[in-house]
């Protein structure tokens, strides 16, 4: 190649040396982004995966009750069943994944207690 030219060259190909690592950088921002929104919608699907009883079964577990039979009454009034059925749905509901991401907190305290009461009736 001409020397002559070297001086032309040069910045051209700094420059395009720079662009190279700029649209790197910015491919490598973008990839994040796509991760992170991707588990966003991961966690958002999961949630959607326990439909609206299931979610409201586990919502009014977080409810304290002060007085004996206002739970129960509760039970009937909201989710038209008996309270034996809405144990069992509960149950059923502490054993699936879902619900243990939609509320990891109230499930393991649930399954605690339902393994001590388990622990409990078979002691006697």
């Amino acid at each position: 190649m001409d020397a002559s030219l070297d001086w032309a060259i040069a910045p051209a190909a700094a420059g395009l040396a720079a662009d190279a690592s700029d649209i790197a950088s910015d491919a490598a921002e973008i990839a994040a982004e796509v991760v992170a929104a991707a588990d966003v919608a991961a966690a958002e699907a999961t949630k959607a995966r326990l439909n609206d009883h299931q979610r409201a079964i586990l919502d009014f577990e977080r409810q304290w009750w002060r007085r004996a039979g206002a739970k129960e009454q509760a039970i009937r009034d909201l989710f038209d069943m008996s309270p034996t059925r809405y144990y069992q749905a509960l149950n059923a509901l502490l054993d699936i994944p879902e619900a243990h991401e939609y509320d990891a907190v109230l499930v393991r305290r649930l399954q605690r207690l339902r393994t001590t009461g388990l622990r409990t009736r078979v002691a006697r």
